[in-house]
Protein backbone atom coordinates (compact mmCIF):
# COMPACT_ATOMS: atom_id res chain seq x y z
CA UNK A 1 0.00 0.00 0.00
CA UNK A 2 1.31 3.44 -0.89
CA UNK A 3 2.45 5.64 1.97
CA UNK A 4 -0.34 7.90 3.20
CA UNK A 5 0.09 11.63 3.66
CA UNK A 6 -0.19 13.49 6.95
CA UNK A 7 -2.38 16.55 6.45
CA UNK A 8 -0.86 19.64 8.08
CA UNK A 9 -1.19 23.34 7.42
CA UNK A 10 1.54 25.98 7.16
CA UNK A 11 1.84 26.18 10.97
CA UNK A 12 2.42 22.45 11.33
CA UNK A 13 -1.08 21.84 12.71
CA UNK A 14 -3.37 19.07 11.57
CA UNK A 15 -5.52 20.45 8.76
CA UNK A 16 -9.16 19.52 8.33
CA UNK A 17 -10.19 17.93 5.03
CA UNK A 18 -12.27 20.31 2.93
CA UNK A 19 -15.89 19.27 2.37
CA UNK A 20 -17.81 20.21 -0.74
CA UNK A 21 -21.45 20.22 -1.76
CA UNK A 22 -22.78 17.33 -3.83
CA UNK A 23 -26.06 16.52 -5.53
CA UNK A 24 -28.07 13.60 -6.82
CA UNK A 25 -25.98 13.48 -10.00
CA UNK A 26 -22.85 12.90 -7.89
CA UNK A 27 -24.54 9.98 -6.11
CA UNK A 28 -25.54 8.39 -9.41
CA UNK A 29 -22.01 8.90 -10.74
CA UNK A 30 -20.50 7.29 -7.62
CA UNK A 31 -22.77 4.27 -8.12
CA UNK A 32 -21.81 4.10 -11.79
CA UNK A 33 -18.10 4.22 -10.95
CA UNK A 34 -18.60 1.58 -8.26
CA UNK A 35 -20.23 -0.70 -10.81
CA UNK A 36 -17.34 -0.07 -13.21
CA UNK A 37 -14.85 -1.10 -10.52
CA UNK A 38 -16.85 -4.24 -9.87
CA UNK A 39 -17.10 -5.09 -13.57
CA UNK A 40 -13.34 -4.72 -14.00
CA UNK A 41 -12.69 -8.02 -12.19
CA UNK A 42 -15.98 -9.21 -10.72
CA UNK A 43 -14.96 -12.81 -9.98
CA UNK A 44 -12.61 -12.07 -7.11
CA UNK A 45 -14.86 -9.35 -5.74
CA UNK A 46 -17.69 -11.85 -5.52
CA UNK A 47 -15.28 -14.30 -3.88
CA UNK A 48 -14.25 -11.71 -1.30
CA UNK A 49 -17.86 -10.89 -0.46
CA UNK A 50 -19.28 -14.40 -0.35
CA UNK A 51 -18.36 -14.37 3.34
CA UNK A 52 -21.09 -11.80 4.00
CA UNK A 53 -24.11 -13.70 2.64
CA UNK A 54 -22.69 -16.81 4.31
CA UNK A 55 -22.37 -14.89 7.58
CA UNK A 56 -25.97 -13.72 7.20
CA UNK A 57 -27.22 -17.26 6.74
CA UNK A 58 -25.19 -18.44 9.73
CA UNK A 59 -26.60 -15.63 11.88
CA UNK A 60 -30.14 -16.53 10.83
CA UNK A 61 -29.59 -20.23 11.55
CA UNK A 62 -27.97 -19.48 14.89
CA UNK A 63 -30.82 -17.19 15.91
CA UNK A 64 -33.43 -19.85 15.20
CA UNK A 65 -31.37 -22.70 16.64
CA UNK A 66 -30.69 -20.83 19.87
CA UNK A 67 -34.33 -19.71 20.20
CA UNK A 68 -33.28 -16.12 19.60
CA UNK A 69 -35.86 -15.57 16.89
CA UNK A 70 -36.80 -12.09 18.24
CA UNK A 71 -33.23 -10.96 17.55
CA UNK A 72 -33.15 -12.24 13.96
CA UNK A 73 -34.33 -8.96 12.41
CA UNK A 74 -32.12 -6.79 14.67
CA UNK A 75 -29.17 -9.01 13.76
CA UNK A 76 -29.82 -8.69 10.05
CA UNK A 77 -30.50 -4.94 10.13
CA UNK A 78 -27.64 -4.35 12.57
CA UNK A 79 -25.38 -6.28 10.22
CA UNK A 80 -25.48 -3.16 8.00
CA UNK A 81 -23.92 -1.14 10.85
CA UNK A 82 -20.74 -3.14 10.30
CA UNK A 83 -20.78 -2.59 6.53
CA UNK A 84 -18.07 0.11 6.54
CA UNK A 85 -15.67 -2.35 8.20
CA UNK A 86 -16.52 -5.10 5.73
CA UNK A 87 -15.77 -2.82 2.76
CA UNK A 88 -12.24 -1.78 3.78
CA UNK A 89 -10.55 -4.05 1.25
CA UNK A 90 -12.86 -2.80 -1.50
CA UNK A 91 -11.94 0.82 -0.76
CA UNK A 92 -8.30 -0.14 -1.16
CA UNK A 93 -8.93 -1.83 -4.51
CA UNK A 94 -10.81 1.24 -5.79
CA UNK A 95 -8.01 3.48 -4.52
CA UNK A 96 -5.41 1.44 -6.38
CA UNK A 97 -7.47 1.26 -9.56
CA UNK A 98 -7.96 5.03 -9.44
CA UNK A 99 -4.18 5.50 -9.31
CA UNK A 100 -3.55 3.02 -12.13
CA UNK A 101 -1.95 0.47 -9.79
CA UNK A 102 -2.41 -3.30 -9.82
CA UNK A 103 -5.85 -4.02 -8.33
CA UNK A 104 -5.64 -7.79 -7.97
CA UNK A 105 -7.76 -9.19 -5.15
CA UNK A 106 -4.87 -9.82 -2.74
CA UNK A 107 -4.28 -6.07 -2.53
CA UNK A 108 -7.51 -5.88 -0.54
CA UNK A 109 -5.53 -7.37 2.33
CA UNK A 110 -2.94 -4.60 2.24
CA UNK A 111 -5.12 -2.35 4.37
CA UNK A 112 -3.45 -4.06 7.32
CA UNK A 113 -0.26 -2.16 6.43
CA UNK A 114 -1.95 1.24 6.45
CA UNK A 115 -0.31 3.81 8.79
CA UNK A 116 -3.86 4.63 9.88
CA UNK A 117 -4.56 1.08 11.09
CA UNK A 118 -4.76 2.12 14.80
CA UNK A 119 -7.43 4.68 13.85
CA UNK A 120 -9.21 2.14 11.64
CA UNK A 121 -9.29 -0.31 14.54
CA UNK A 122 -10.58 2.40 16.90
CA UNK A 123 -13.50 3.27 14.59
CA UNK A 124 -14.19 -0.44 14.02
CA UNK A 125 -14.43 -0.99 17.77
CA UNK A 126 -16.84 1.96 18.00
CA UNK A 127 -19.09 0.35 15.36
CA UNK A 128 -18.94 -3.02 17.11
CA UNK A 129 -19.97 -1.36 20.38
CA UNK A 130 -22.89 0.34 18.61
CA UNK A 131 -23.90 -3.01 17.12
CA UNK A 132 -23.92 -4.68 20.54
CA UNK A 133 -25.82 -1.77 22.11
CA UNK A 134 -28.39 -1.99 19.29
CA UNK A 135 -28.92 -5.71 20.00
CA UNK A 136 -29.36 -4.99 23.71
CA UNK A 137 -31.88 -2.24 22.98
CA UNK A 138 -33.73 -4.50 20.53
CA UNK A 139 -33.97 -7.18 23.21
CA UNK A 140 -35.42 -4.66 25.67
CA UNK A 141 -38.01 -3.57 23.09
CA UNK A 142 -39.06 -7.21 22.62
CA UNK A 143 -39.36 -7.74 26.37
CA UNK A 144 -41.38 -4.52 26.72
CA UNK A 145 -43.70 -5.79 23.98
CA UNK A 146 -44.07 -9.52 24.72
CA UNK A 147 -42.47 -10.10 28.10
CA UNK A 148 -39.66 -12.49 28.97
CA UNK A 149 -41.27 -15.56 27.37
CA UNK A 150 -39.57 -16.74 24.19
CA UNK A 151 -41.80 -17.42 21.14
CA UNK A 152 -42.88 -21.03 20.60
CA UNK A 153 -41.69 -20.98 16.97
CA UNK A 154 -40.67 -18.59 14.25
CA UNK A 155 -44.13 -18.93 12.67
CA UNK A 156 -45.97 -18.00 15.86
CA UNK A 157 -43.55 -15.11 16.40
CA UNK A 158 -44.19 -13.71 12.89
CA UNK A 159 -47.93 -14.07 13.43
CA UNK A 160 -47.76 -12.24 16.79
CA UNK A 161 -45.63 -9.45 15.33
CA UNK A 162 -48.06 -8.62 12.52
CA UNK A 163 -51.42 -9.38 14.12
CA UNK A 164 -51.21 -8.05 17.67
CA UNK A 165 -50.92 -4.55 19.21
CA UNK A 166 -47.76 -5.68 21.00
CA UNK A 167 -46.26 -6.67 17.67
CA UNK A 168 -47.02 -3.33 16.08
CA UNK A 169 -45.61 -1.58 19.16
CA UNK A 170 -42.37 -3.51 18.68
CA UNK A 171 -42.26 -2.73 14.95
CA UNK A 172 -42.85 0.97 15.54
CA UNK A 173 -40.30 1.52 18.29
CA UNK A 174 -37.80 -0.95 16.88
CA UNK A 175 -37.67 0.87 13.57
CA UNK A 176 -37.62 4.34 15.14
CA UNK A 177 -34.70 3.48 17.41
CA UNK A 178 -33.00 1.43 14.69
CA UNK A 179 -33.26 4.43 12.39
CA UNK A 180 -31.48 6.53 15.03
CA UNK A 181 -28.61 4.02 15.17
CA UNK A 182 -28.39 3.99 11.37
CA UNK A 183 -28.25 7.79 11.20
CA UNK A 184 -25.47 7.92 13.80
CA UNK A 185 -23.39 5.35 11.89
CA UNK A 186 -24.01 7.01 8.53
CA UNK A 187 -23.15 10.49 9.78
CA UNK A 188 -19.96 9.37 11.54
CA UNK A 189 -18.62 6.97 8.89
CA UNK A 190 -19.82 8.17 5.47
CA UNK A 191 -16.23 9.14 4.59
CA UNK A 192 -14.31 8.03 7.69
CA UNK A 193 -12.79 4.74 6.49
CA UNK A 194 -11.96 5.90 2.94
CA UNK A 195 -10.40 9.06 4.40
CA UNK A 196 -8.29 7.06 6.84
CA UNK A 197 -7.04 4.87 3.98
CA UNK A 198 -6.41 7.83 1.70
CA UNK A 199 -4.70 10.15 4.18
CA UNK A 200 -2.92 9.67 7.47
CA UNK A 201 -5.29 11.63 9.72
CA UNK A 202 -6.38 11.19 13.31
CA UNK A 203 -9.54 9.30 14.21
CA UNK A 204 -11.27 12.46 15.40
CA UNK A 205 -10.35 14.32 12.21
CA UNK A 206 -11.85 11.58 10.02
CA UNK A 207 -15.08 11.32 12.06
CA UNK A 208 -15.34 15.11 12.14
CA UNK A 209 -15.00 15.20 8.35
CA UNK A 210 -17.86 12.70 8.03
CA UNK A 211 -20.11 14.73 10.32
CA UNK A 212 -19.28 17.96 8.49
CA UNK A 213 -19.92 16.29 5.12
CA UNK A 214 -23.29 15.11 6.42
CA UNK A 215 -24.33 18.53 7.73
CA UNK A 216 -23.15 20.20 4.52
CA UNK A 217 -25.10 17.69 2.40
CA UNK A 218 -28.01 16.43 4.56
CA UNK A 219 -30.32 15.41 1.73
CA UNK A 220 -27.69 13.81 -0.55
CA UNK A 221 -26.23 11.85 2.37
CA UNK A 222 -29.74 10.82 3.47
CA UNK A 223 -30.48 9.68 -0.10
CA UNK A 224 -27.19 7.79 -0.14
CA UNK A 225 -28.17 6.04 3.09
CA UNK A 226 -31.59 5.11 1.69
CA UNK A 227 -30.03 3.72 -1.49
CA UNK A 228 -27.54 1.66 0.54
CA UNK A 229 -30.30 0.36 2.83
CA UNK A 230 -32.57 -0.48 -0.11
CA UNK A 231 -29.85 -2.33 -2.00
CA UNK A 232 -28.84 -4.26 1.12
CA UNK A 233 -32.45 -5.37 1.65
CA UNK A 234 -32.68 -6.40 -2.00
CA UNK A 235 -29.39 -8.28 -1.66
CA UNK A 236 -30.77 -10.32 1.23
CA UNK A 237 -33.47 -11.79 -1.02
CA UNK A 238 -33.29 -14.66 -1.44
CA UNK A 239 -31.09 -16.15 1.29
CA UNK A 240 -28.62 -13.24 1.27
CA UNK A 241 -27.05 -14.44 -2.00
CA UNK A 242 -27.49 -11.06 -3.68
CA UNK A 243 -25.13 -9.52 -1.12
CA UNK A 244 -22.24 -11.15 -3.00
CA UNK A 245 -22.83 -8.57 -5.74
CA UNK A 246 -24.48 -5.71 -3.82
CA UNK A 247 -21.74 -5.41 -1.17
CA UNK A 248 -18.75 -5.05 -3.51
CA UNK A 249 -20.60 -2.57 -5.75
CA UNK A 250 -21.59 -0.48 -2.71
CA UNK A 251 -18.07 -0.74 -1.30
CA UNK A 252 -16.53 0.63 -4.47
CA UNK A 253 -19.27 3.25 -4.84
CA UNK A 254 -18.62 4.44 -1.28
CA UNK A 255 -15.03 5.17 -2.21
CA UNK A 256 -16.18 7.29 -5.14
CA UNK A 257 -18.82 9.01 -3.00
CA UNK A 258 -16.00 9.92 -0.62
CA UNK A 259 -14.15 11.44 -3.57
CA UNK A 260 -17.22 13.54 -4.35
CA UNK A 261 -17.63 14.75 -0.76
CA UNK A 262 -14.00 15.54 0.13
CA UNK A 263 -11.79 17.85 -1.91
CA UNK A 264 -8.58 16.03 -3.00
CA UNK A 265 -5.59 16.95 -0.86
CA UNK A 266 -3.65 18.44 -3.77
CA UNK A 267 -6.54 20.85 -4.43
CA UNK A 268 -7.52 21.98 -0.91
CA UNK A 269 -4.33 23.90 -0.10
CA UNK A 270 -3.73 21.95 3.10
CA UNK A 271 -0.09 21.32 2.34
Amino acid sequence: MATSHVMVNARGEYARPVVRKVGTADIMDALRLGLEDFNAKPSHYVFLCLMYPIAGIVLAYWSVGENLVPLLYPLMSGFALLGPIAALGLYEISRRREQGLDSSWFHALEVRHSPAMPSIIAVSVLLLVLFIVWLMVAQRIYVASFGETAPASIFSFVSDVFTTPAGWFMILWGNIIGFFFAVVVLATTVVTFPLLLDRHVRTGVAINASIRATFANPWPVALWGLIVAGLLVAGMIPFFIGLAIVLPVLGHATWHFYRKLIVPMEEDGAL
